[in-house]
């Protein structure tokens, strides 16, 4: 074959792949893709005819040509399937679109997050089981002992008043705080004992951006001999320190609680503005947050489980796990913890 007999078949195949392209790229369902191969590649076709011309050349330059051809042709096969597969995939999709397809594989299941609040309770307890506590559960539904009179509350103490429970009846409520488990395992077991409780509480309070009428509170409680307010405030700034972080400083404010003598609220460091207050949002502007209140076992609820104030003492605290949540993830309303928004818990995880 001369130069200009080979220049001139290169062209002839460029021509015929340009126009391949484009009755490929006009070609909307199969049938279309079907005549575009006839037309170019089928027996008939466009590069059959170019074939018919290698047997005009000297036999020399045959096999040359013919490899030529051949590669082209490789190419515009390659080029087919390509546009095979889109003409597919653009009728999968049209189809989807009136009707499911049951033979295709759903979609990945979303396996979700664990909620805010009970990565705070979990967080609580894991602290508190590396250095010895047991962690017990008890029911939601108390006797009204064991949630007011063994606690140190009589009938007539202004606290009661102010919990606002919901009494199933007479000598039964739901309870108003973990509190009453100290009592149940107090009676059940003898001193030394060193327990956390997390779960429910009921108050009868009006849902809003800072109350529920369920919520979560984990109680700790430890009693044995040489107990006394400083192991109280070891353990508690290790539990601070644990869920804000460790450069989070904690004060103990003192308070009143039926069930503790002496009392205190704790407070730590703001999370959002580390302390310094000003006009942040989190804190009010105080540089302080309060996660709940502790306090030395009031003897009087020692001896109603039957223990020794005198051989024995203990301390116990209470937190609330949603308030601790809100000022870990600067969240403003309590609401949002219950609603079930899409997304909520994978957002904070």
């Amino acid at each position: 074959m001369t130069t200009t007999g080979m220049s001139e078949l290169e062209a002839n195949l460029a021509s015929l792949a340009t126009r391949f392209r484009e009755a490929l790229a006009n070609a909307a369902d199969e049938r279309a893709l079907e005549d575009a191969r006839l037309a170019f590649l089928g027996r008939t076709g466009a590069v059959t005819e170019i074939r018919k011309g290698i047997g005009k050349l000297p036999p020399a330059e045959r096999p040359g040509a013919g490899k030529v051809i051949n590669d082209a042709v490789a190419a515009l096969e390659t080029e087919l399937v390509a546009a095979r597969t889109r003409v597919e995939q653009a009728a999968i999709a049209r189809s989807l679109e009136d009707t499911i397809d049951v033979t295709m594989p759903g979609p990945p299941p979303d396996l979700g997050a664990i909620h805010p609040v009970r990565r705070v309770i979990l967080d609580i307890a894991r602290y508190f089981t590396r250095h010895g506590f047991a962690v017990v559960l008890g029911p939601e539904i108390e006797t009204d002992a064991n949630n007011f009179d063994a606690l140190n509350i009589p009938p007539d103490h202004p606290a009661r008043e102010g919990l606002d429970s919901f009494y199933l009846r007479p000598d039964l409520v739901l309870r108003t705080h973990t509190s009453p488990m100290q009592v149940r395992a107090m009676r059940k077991h003898g001193p030394p004992i060193a327990i956390i409780v997390p779960g429910k509480a009921y108050r009868r309070d009006a849902i809003d951006a800072r109350h529920l009428f369920m919520f979560h509170q984990v109680e700790g409680l430890m009693v044995g001999r040489g107990i006394h307010f400083g192991h109280l405030k070891g353990m508690l700034l290790g539990m601070c320190r644990e869920l804000f972080g460790t450069g989070t400083d904690v004060r103990f404010r003192p308070s009143f609680f039926p069930f503790t003598e002496p009392s205190a609220e704790i407070d730590v460091s703001c999370p959002a503005c580390k302390g310094r207050g000003g006009e942040c949002r989190t804190c009010g502007g105080s540089g302080w947050i309060e996660i709940g209140g502790s306090g030395m076992v009031h003897p009087n609820v020692l001896r109603a489980v039957g223990y020794d104030p005198d051989a024995v003492t203990g301390w116990a605290f209470g937190c609330g796990p949603e308030r601790i949540a809100m000022k870990r993830h600067d969240i403003n309303d309590i609401r949002a913890f219950i609603e079930n928004a899409p997304g909520f818990a994978e957002a904070l995880a």
